[in-house]
């Protein structure tokens, strides 16, 4: 390659490149970030206390006894904590299992004379019915802005019962494993659910519920009254402010007097718990509580807006680099703005921090200034070359070597978008959770099993010439008829969604079946409409992806799979492009979430026998029957037909029959026409 005489152009575009990486910010981007934040709250000035941790440490389990320890023992420790002062215990010890001594009423008994605080956890199931102090909430349309966990595990219930209080106590690890930040309410089931610091807070202040007002911005507000307003995240969380100090004590050398203090109990002792990752060292679930609640008491909340900041880093670094490349022509004037700014960038971000407790990065832009400052020659790179390569690199995993060089020839596909007939397949995992489960802690395990999954799914997509346009965590969604042109796209993507039907029966076959696991399944729902193409998203985070009404509609088909039975379903537009060439069934007449008529779609089975012809008549005369409102009729044609299609359909026939006899039960319209009306997507 010809090597180029210097040019401020090749460092503008070295500047443009690090610009587009703190734009994308990549992991390693955000790591070296966290660890700056670190530095900057670790070294505040320490703040003491009114609040209190007790460890349930060797020495304990020395003269208690092994652990778990009965659960009268809880109840002495708590006794002898407020007998000694304490004003609230928060004891953080998950108790969802009934006591093998027989002594959860005696614990329960001292939790009604007492008030103690116990924890819950965020987990994949409810386990027991966990304490619900409420919540009074504005605008709770944007719920699922908050973190959100499946299920609950809370204490057994004469335990729960007799608490004052009971909050979340789960971590929330960074990208590189490290707690900094930890939402004060998580959403499970619809209902929001308090960290055990927001518990406390309503606990002192007497309150019933906490508040909490949302917008289409995240948490616009989040209060119990007594405390006033918290600063938070939009998602909800607080930054841990390790500056917070307090004492700590074994829970077999308590001081004589807590005074008034809020005392934090949790297990150290090793084998016991594990201590997570800080920004302050190794620290225990019960001891980052206790410093998330000095973080509140003392109004020590750390922000980081995750649009304003940014972008004004960004702006920063760009507007510092133009002026550093402009003037590097002068050196000595060039080496001072050069020090300068490197300095600067991080005194001011320090200063931010001190003055009003914002956490701007300035070591990032400081480091990429340096990159800037240092660079007098660069390798030229022609626009064309860089632009194959970046589309390459975006859709290598996603499309097939025919797509992906169509798209390198042609990048105003990708760019410009388009508007485009086009059919759409999602499909999703069925049976992730017995799978998970026997992975247990083998996180590496069961993704290499996921992994595998989706390579299995992806290669009939790659072989027909279709586009993967996303992958949403077990579930992935793509596209026929585009980039690439396909005259027969309705009958790719339905030959397509069988085709990776087979290939998840092969993968349970040779890979999962034989390691001892619970083989998974999957559905796929196919529709075909105008779709419109091309990268979309904003300026900070976009992709390739597509957009309309076939698409949702797509997505609301498949999310019927399990509801009918069916592994593979299509709308009723794929169904006509190709009728003739698979063997349907009519699944329903349909009226899903956000349309306001009525959809037919089908399932398709993977093949077909001549003794298949006559049952089929008979299912397309149910459904006859049940338009007409005969449902005896429909119900006796689904016992008739029950097992005729090789045992594919009794979950469909079930769920048809408690359909019909419950209509029997129904005063209809006379304008009734069958369509079912669904209530969610």
């Amino acid at each position: 390659m010809k090597k180029l005489a210097f040019s401020p152009i090749w460092s503008i575009i070295l500047l443009g490149c690090l610009a587009w990486v703190m734009h994308i910010n990549p992991t390693f981007v955000e790591s070296l970030k966290l660890r700056y934040f670190d530095t900057l709250i670790i070294n505040q000035q320490p703040v003491d206390n009114n609040i209190f941790t007790v460890n349930i440490d060797e020495p304990s389990l020395e003269e208690y006894g092994q652990w778990p320890w009965p659960r009268g023992d809880y109840g002495s420790l708590i006794e002898d904590l407020y007998a000694r002062g304490a004003g609230l215990v928060v004891f953080n010890v998950l108790m969802s299992e009934t006591d093998r001594q027989g002594e959860d009423d005696m614990l329960a008994l001292t939790m009604s004379n007492f008030p103690v605080i116990i924890t819950m956890l965020g987990a994949e199931e409810n386990k027991n019915e966990p304490i619900n102090p409420g919540a009074t909430i504005v605008n709770s349309d944007y719920m699922y802005l908050i973190p959100s966990v499946p299920g609950i595990i809370a204490n057994v219930p004469d335990i729960e019962n007799n608490a004052v209080g009971s909050g979340i106590t789960n971590s929330w690890p960074e990208v590189d494993g490290v707690t900094r930040r930890i939402p004060l309410v998580v959403e499970s089931g619809g209902t929001l659910y308090p960290n055990v610091t927001m518990e406390v807070l309503r606990v002192i202040a007497g309150d019933p519920s906490f508040q909490i007002k949302l917008s289409p911005l995240g948490v616009d507000k989040l209060r119990i009254p007594q405390f006033g307003f918290i600063n938070t995240s939009p998602t909800g969380e607080i930054w841990i402010d390790w500056s917070q100090q307090y004492k700590s004590y074994s829970a077999v050398d308590l001081p004589d007097d807590f005074a008034g203090g809020i005392v934090f109990v949790g297990p150290t002792a090793a084998g016991v718990t594990q201590p997570l990752a800080t920004a302050a060292g190794s620290v225990f679930p019960h001891e980052i509580q206790a410093t998330m609640l000095g973080t509140v008491f003392n109004e020590s909340n750390i922000a980081r807006q995750p649009d304003a900041e940014q972008w004004a880093e960004l702006a920063a670094f760009v507007v510092a680099g133009i002026l550093l490349i402009l003037i590097a022509r002068w050196p000595y004037v060039g080496i001072a703005f050069f020090v300068g700014t490197v300095g600067g960038s991080v005194y001011i971000s320090y200063y931010i921090f001190e003055q009003y407790g914002l956490l701007v990065d300035g070591l990032i832009p400081a480091t990429f200034l340096t990159l800037v400052g240092l660079s007098r020659y660069v390798i030229k790179f022609v626009d064309e070359f860089l632009q194959k390569q970046e589309i390459k690199k975006q859709f290598a995993g996603y499309a097939s070597p025919t797509v992906v060089r169509l798209l390198q020839e042609n990048p105003a596909l990708v760019k410009d978008g388009m508007k485009k007939d086009i059919s759409i397949v999602f499909s999703d995992l069925r049976g992730f959770t017995p799978l998970g489960e026997s992975f247990g802690d083998d996180v590496k395990g069961l993704t290499r099993i996921m992994n595998g999954y989706m390579d299995s799914i992806t290669q009939p997509v790659l072989d027909m010439d279709g586009m993967i346009i996303k992958y949403i965590g077990d579930a992935s969604m793509h596209i026929h008829n585009a980039p690439i042109d396909d005259p027969e796209h309705a009958h790719s993507a339905v030959h397509c969604g069988l085709e990776m039907l087979r290939a998840v029966e092969t993968f349970n076959e040779k890979v999962i079946i034989p390691e001892g696991r619970p083989p998974v399944g999957m559905g796929a729902g196919i529709n075909t409409g105008l779709g419109y193409l091309g990268e979309m998203g904003s300026t900070k985070r976009h992709s390739y992806d597509v957009l309309g009404d076939a698409v949702s509609t797509a997505a609301r088909i498949e999310s019927k799979c399990k509801e009918y039975g069916c592994l593979l379903l299509v709308g009723e537009s794929t169904y006509e492009k190709t009728k003739d060439d698979f063997f349907y069934l009519k699944v329903d007449d349909l009226q899903v979430k956000g349309k306001s008529v009525g959809l037919s779609i089908y399932t398709v089975l993977d093949n077909t026998t001549p003794a298949w012809k006559v049952p089929q008549r008979k299912h397309d005369a149910m459904h006859a029957a049940y338009k007409a409102q005969d449902f005896d009729e429909a119900i006796s044609l689904c016992e008739t037909i029950y097992t005729s299609f090789d045992h594919k359909m009794e979950k469909y026939y079930d769920m048809w029959i408690e359909r019909c006899q419950y209509m029997k039960t129904q005063d209809l319209p006379q304008d009734w026409n069958g369509v079912f009306i669904a209530t969610s997507k």
